[in-house]
């Protein structure tokens, strides 16, 4: 019988902020994931990197800034830097989690590049705050080498496109380990953002949701679930306001009639949402699941969470 497949996204709880944070957070995001590999559940694990590639991209400008002669570092680099380095972590915590409990598989991190659409939307309207904080000066810098910039609360940051993923690059890669049973970590913080331009790959000045990501990323592994961990139990309609409501199921008609009505804010739950509606599509057996990451395992037995489906 073929082993259920799962793609599990997880959030920023999962992984802390600094480095210190990070190797905490990941003992026990390992623990939750073997929890759902000791099911006997095949996985793919994809993560966010918002803090970790914002880090990276401050420090690389701030070197360049002290030593001109080296080049700036694009932000398709920061992105593959931060996969590398959070992947490190979790493959590691989570080996050591399964061997604890007896479990030999191996785990791998592949490096993922997502291409986009030059011609999206998003390259028009950048959105993504990120990088250090600047002087006007120093953002008047960045607008000549093309970049683009916006005024914060504390001072000028620079901010890049959020496009849609459209395919994966290493998508055979990762089918082939999980196939055989491999525990994989791909398409972190959305990937790599790449321009396909004949037969080269060309870096964009972007950043993936990495939500959106993880909807791709499970569409094209034609797997069961989409599992995206997140700091709620459960979805929920008015949420902070008195008329809070907590969901315990939803399907993908009332899921987007709520994202028409502004239920779901941006930035937050609502790439959450529209990934667990994409990977669903019109498939009758295909399911998404919503919750907090230390709530994962009962989510899958069915006692807490929100679940999505046709």
């Amino acid at each position: 019988m073929r082993k259920k497949k799962i793609v599990i996204a997880l959030g920023h709880e999962a992984l802390g902020t600094t480095l210190p944070d990070q190797k905490v957070a990941v003992r026990k995001t390992a623990k939750a994931v073997a929890d759902l590999i000791e099911e006997d559940y095949q996985v793919v694990i994809t993560h966010s990197n918002g803090p970790q590639v914002g880090m990276i991209h401050t420090a690389m400008s701030e070197f360049c800034r002290l030593y001109p002669e080296y080049t700036a570092t694009p932000m398709s680099v920061c992105s593959a830097m931060s996969q590398g380095y959070i992947g490190y972590d979790l493959q590691n915590e989570i080996r050591t989690e399964l061997l604890n409990r007896g479990i030999y598989k191996t785990v791998s991190t592949i490096l993922t590049q997502v291409c986009v659409d030059p011609y999206d939307e998003a390259f028009y309207h950048p959105s993504k705050v990120i990088g250090r904080v600047m002087t006007k000066e120093e953002a008047e810098v960045e607008e000549k080498k093309g970049n683009h910039v916006v005024e914060t609360e504390h001072g000028w940051r620079r901010i890049v496109a959020a496009p849609k993923p459209v395919d994966i690059v290493e998508i055979d890669a990762i089918r082939a380990l999980s196939d055989a049973d491999q525990i994989v970590i791909a398409c972190g913080g959305g990937g790599i953002p790449v321009l396909t331009q004949a037969n080269k790959l060309k870096g964009a000045s972007a950043v993936i949701e990495k939500d959106l990501a993880a909807g791709k990323l499970a569409e094209m592994l034609d797997a069961d679930m989409l599992v995206i961990l997140t700091g709620e139990d459960k979805v929920c309609l008015n949420y902070n306001t008195a008329e809070e409501k907590p969901l315990d199921a939803l399907t993908v008609a009332q899921a987007r009639t709520y994202m028409e009505e502004g239920q779901f804010e941006e930035g937050t739950i609502l790439p959450k949402i529209q990934a667990a509606v994409d990977f669903i599509g019109d498939s009758a057996v295909k399911t998404a699941l919503i919750t907090r990451l230390d709530k994962s395992k009962e989510a899958m037995e069915g006692t807490t969470g929100t679940v999505i489906r046709k």
